[in-house]
């Protein structure tokens, strides 16, 4: 038996991946932006709704599994009634009142780490009890990508809600499979990905100015031989400075390539890049760790629909 799932700023369809894998079918999803639209219509063969805060939650078909990777917002009343209440105003709101109308088997949702402690930790804390006073179990997890087999840090917060279980969720063990940022890279690399001389030399300046200062910060340089690289944000594409490939002593490091950032995120080789540099690495940097998301699937299909 086959289940049904709902896609909420839906990116370029990361979180989908996994559960169109185990056989789901997605009967709605929703993204604002017209660049990974384009990409999401591109792999997924439908071009997702658009702003969330727009769509009629009657008209959205029935559905077993919530997926949404949404903004984090603080909430202003935050802390005091800690109740769906508090979460107006918010994108979160809106999720909120979907599930509230619907009342869906399961829900899955990620964020950042800091979600955690966001507003001294109110912001998770009004969506933990905004789930719970619509009847759901509530499970959270920090999950690092490097752990399941992809040589990025990547840290994110995944929220499991489930309605009226009939056992607890059990996160999957992280693999721990030994990784090498050699084994995303592509061969024969275009030039236009090499640094220029002034935008290396001023990295390496400001990694100086920060080195004096007592702090780390500063470009990050890996080698094909490094077990991970650091997180890669949607602001890659500005200078590439949290991830920069060593190219050896007589050549500037270069930065990855749009499809090495689909690798890093996990991304099958099958999944068409057909937007320009710039909004492929907005669109990797925004999205999710696909094999993350696939242990979590596999973890959670038992509560969606009968194996």
């Amino acid at each position: 038996m086959s289940f049904t799932f709902i896609d909420l700023f839906a990116g370029i369809g990361g979180l989908r991946i996994p559960f169109d894998e185990l056989g789901g079918r997605c009967v709605f999803s929703s993204e604002i932006d017209k660049f990974s639209k384009i990409t999401y219509s591109a792999n997924f063969n439908k071009e997702p709704d658009g702003d969330i805060t727009k769509v009629n939650i009657e008209s959205i078909p029935k559905f077993d599994l919530l997926l949404a990777g949404f903004p984090c917002q603080p909430f202003s009343q935050a802390g005091l009634q800690l109740g769906f209440e508090d979460t107006r105003g918010t994108l979160f709101f809106h999720i909120a009142e979907i599930i509230k109308h619907h009342k869906p088997t399961a829900v899955l949702l990620e964020n950042v780490k800091r979600l955690r402690t966001h507003d001294k930790g109110n912001t998770y804390l009004v969506i933990k009890k905004s789930l719970e006073n619509l009847g759901y179990q509530v499970f959270s997890k920090i999950l690092a990508a490097k752990d399941f087999g992809v040589p990025q840090i990547r840290e994110r917060i995944y929220i499991v809600a489930l309605l009226n279980p009939q056992s607890p969720f059990v996160w999957p063990n992280p693999p721990l499979i030994e990784t090498r940022v050699g084994d995303i890279l592509e061969q024969n690399v275009p030039e236009k990905y090499t640094i220029s001389d002034k935008l290396w030399t001023g990295h390496k300046r400001r990694k100086e100015a920060h080195r004096k200062a007592g702090n780390g910060f500063g470009y990050s340089l890996f080698t094909e031989d490094s077990p991970y690289t650091s997180t890669i944000s949607a602001r890659y594409y500005k200078d590439g400075s949290e991830i920069l490939i060593y190219q050896g002593e007589s050549t500037n490091p270069r930065k990855i390539t749009p499809r090495e950032a689909a690798r890093l995120q996990g991304f099958p080789e099958s999944f068409k890049i057909v937007v320009s540099d710039v909004q492929s690495y907005k669109q990797f940097g925004n999205s999710v760790c696909v094999p993350v998301v696939r242990s979590i699937a596999h973890s959670l299909r038992q509560h969606i629909a009968p194996i």
